[in-house]
């Protein structure tokens, strides 16, 4: 059962994410977390604490009749890449396969009104990038986000579709049938409670959750005000690859796309483009993918000693290594079944008997 008081964190403003964040990092308990931020911010209302917990406790049994599952940032699932954000959602609203989450992840995003050209793009790259074995995230929105989603359902794998309304809200209506499609291979999920309607505000705040579940965005066809420019800028925040597929010069669709390029995006044409960007992470279709180096031959695990428990900024001040380039490689560790993380951004070495 997941604490009410983690779900009440998530009810917080947006100004106060943070702060969130960096308590939850530091080991505070949530309701210890939600007590102090809510008499830091509000001293003169002492019901405060007690109202948020009532909401969140509704939220949970809300989520319960509508078959929705939560996953907290203390739970051993919850996703790694996601955990070392600045600012992660303290829960997820899950719907579909939790197992979406285990592979290495590139997001897809771009333009709603998308050109018939960018349409197959993101279809063609989504579908070869799933049939490799990795997920594709986007945000089931008209355009490219769909076609992404449609691409990697069609190719058997799996996809994650990161909502600004409630995950048990299907926004734009029109994919509902597309929602159902994911489900049994993937994922959808939000940050926001069960119910809560898709309004504007939401969906600049829903990116930095695509991006955060990604170790690459590819941008395929973005305006000069498109949307997804904010998630390329959370996924440099994040210290993530941001990738670009050029288009047509003519039409001004993907100036944004262009600009990207410009300011030294690497440049996308297919799916080998993205791989080879991302060397070293992995997720290559398994059946042609090299065997791992031994894990004692990982320098990192010296800074993870036997027994101890580790936070990210832990190792980052251990190893002298930003989050962007520890986060591959504790994937790596994690799959070869010598690290394992045991919730709230942790990790501890798994040494295996000789």
């Amino acid at each position: 059962m997941t604490d009410p008081a983690l779900v009440a964190l998530s009810l917080l403003p947006v100004y106060l994410w943070r702060d969130v964040g960096a308590r939850l990092r530091a080991g505070d308990p949530p309701a210890l977390a939600l007590a102090r931020i809510v008499a830091d911010r509000w001293p003169d209302d002492p019901q405060k604490g007690a109202a948020l917990v009532a909401e969140a406790t509704a939220a949970l049994a809300r989520g319960a009749a509508r078959r929705l599952e939560s996953l907290a940032w203390s739970d051993a699932d919850y996703p790694l890449a996601l955990a070392a954000i600045i600012d992660p959602p303290p829960v997820l609203w899950t719907r579909g396969s939790r197992d979406a989450l285990q592979p290495p992840a590139i997001a897809i995003v771009g333009s709603r009104a998308a050109s018939s050209y960018a349409v197959d793009v993101a279809e063609r790259l989504a579908g070869d990038l799933a049939g490799r074995g990795l997920t594709v995230v986007s945000g089931l929105a008209r355009g490219v986000d769909s076609a992404a989603h449609r691409g990697a359902v069609a190719a058997g794998g799996s996809t994650i579709a990161v909502l600004g309304c409630g995950a048990d809200i299907v926004y734009p209506a029109e994919h509902a049938p597309l929602a159902r499609s994911i489900e049994p291979r993937g994922l959808i999920i939000s940050e926001l409670i069960p119910g809560t309607p898709p309004l504007p505000q939401f969906f600049p705040q829903r990116n930095r959750i695509i991006s955060g579940l990604s170790r690459a965005v590819v941008i395929v066809e973005a305006g000069e005000r498109s949307g997804s420019l904010i998630t390329a800028r959370c996924a440099l925040d994040q210290g993530r690859d941001v990738l670009a597929v050029p288009g047509n010069v003519l039409s001004g669709r993907n100036r944004g796309g262009h600009a990207l390029l410009r300011d030294g995006a690497r440049i996308v044409e297919t799916a080998d483009d993205i791989l080879e960007e991302l060397q070293g992470v992995g997720g290559l279709d398994r059946s042609v993918q090299p065997l791992p180096r031994p894990a004692s031959a990982d320098p990192l695990l010296a800074y993870l000693p036997a027994g101890e428990t580790c936070d990210l900024d832990v190792i980052v001040e251990r190893s002298g290594l930003t989050a962007a380039r520890l986060l591959p490689r504790l994937f790596e560790l994690e799959m070869q079944g010598v690290v394992a993380r045991v919730g709230g951004g942790r990790f501890v070495r798994v040494d295996r008997p000789c």
